[in-house]
């Protein structure tokens, strides 16, 4: 079986900065709770605050798949909906 990590970083509009910060600890507690879901974080860059650095890993396709189908389906999914989105996607077998 193969995981799936997803890495790299999102840039929020200057004006839906509150927003999307209000949105987020709801965004990560949820997907943490995923069926599935190994490693979930987004923090906000020290330096840049509209840019947010994000880790993700699944225990595989199908759980990365049903996370993306239900954030579209999110109010985070909503309230990002202008975010850039600047992401490499992994998949890596899972040490036996």
């Amino acid at each position: 079986m193969s995981k799936v990590i997803l890495k790299g970083y999102i840039v929020v509009p200057e004006d839906e900065l509150t927003i999307v910060i209000q949105e987020l600890e709801t965004h990560k507690k949820l997907t943490l709770q995923e069926p599935g879901c190994l490693l979930f974080s987004v923090t906000q860059s020290p330096d840049e605050p509209t840019k947010f650095d994000v880790y993700e890993e699944f225990a595989n396709r199908a759980a990365f798949e049903n996370h993306q189908l239900r954030v579209r389906e999110s109010k985070w999914g909503a309230v990002t909906q202008n975010v850039e989105r600047f992401y490499e996607i992994i998949t890596r077998k899972a040490a036996q």
